[in-house]
């Protein structure tokens, strides 16, 4: 019977990533946006509309992009709390932890990206008003872009990144001296790794506007960086060749146009 429960909720777990990606590939194609975050014909249509004009938008309106935001969090952010379930799963015998603390850890973890989700939702509405961004959540300028991708390059290298990654990447240590029993425990952890996993992975997130938030290339390759970056064996030699290369990207983004005038 555990061994029944345990693959019961393993199953729900994937099963639940893959129905988020199903969603976000949905809206995706009917957002008709190409892989890259291109706008097909309609889409183009949609990214050149004006946000104040009275005709009703999904994304210019805070109820649906906080949806499509809670919806993409599930999808990037769960498949990189596996390592962080199998460690709770390693201390389930010798720390009474139990599958009910499981659930809460996941719990807990989701519950603080959701909110992520509310605040970054804001803050597209926020952008797109300030005519910085499309409909679409793509970049309106190079400068904007590239000043984007030199923060989050930046950041890489940040104090703040090496504690919240310190936790992300060793998640045993943290369950370790926060351990608590039980589903109220579970969640307590949940959400106290869901905080420092924020503050590891926000700025992944924000890339989103340089590529385009319903980009299913820039989902993809983002998730797999997160994956990789906690990953206990690998994680620790990627964080900074990460930035150095977003850092070169936002300077080649912000060069571009005066290469192009030349």
């Amino acid at each position: 019977m555990p061994h029944l429960i345990r693959s019961t909720l393993w199953l729900g777990f994937f099963g639940a990533i893959l129905a988020s990606w199903w969603v976000m590939f949905s809206m995706s194609v009917n957002m008709d946006v190409d892989l890259l975050g291109r706008p097909g014909e309609m889409g183009a249509r949609m990214a050149a509309m004006d946000p104040r004009m009275p005709m009703y938008m999904p994304m210019a309106h805070f109820g649906p992009l906080f949806t499509m935001w809670a919806i993409m969090m599930a999808a990037m952010m769960l498949p990189t709390l596996v390592p962080t379930l199998r460690s709770y799963e390693d201390l389930m015998v010798s720390a009474d932890g139990t599958r009910t603390g499981w659930l809460g850890v996941v719990l807990g973890y989701f519950v603080v990206w959701v909110a992520f989700a509310a605040i970054i939702a804001g803050v597209q509405l926020a952008l797109l008003y300030g005519g910085v961004i499309d409909m679409l959540g793509i970049s309106k300028t190079t400068t904007f872009a590239g000043l984007l991708l030199l923060a989050v390059g930046a950041f890489q290298f940040t104090r703040a990144k090496e504690v919240c990654h310190g936790v992300c990447h060793s998640p045993m240590m943290y369950f370790l001296g926060h351990w608590r029993t039980g589903f109220r425990g579970g969640v307590r952890m949940g959400l106290g790794l869901g905080a420092f996993c924020v503050g590891c992975c926000w700025g992944f997130m924000a890339l989103g506007f340089v590529g385009g938030v319903m980009s299913l290339l820039w989902m993809g390759l983002a998730t797999l960086f997160m994956v990789i970056e906690k990953l206990p064996q690998i994680g620790h030699f990627v964080t900074k060749p990460m930035g150095v290369v977003l850092t070169l990207a936002g300077l080649a983004v912000l060069a571009w146009p005066y290469a192009i005038g030349g």
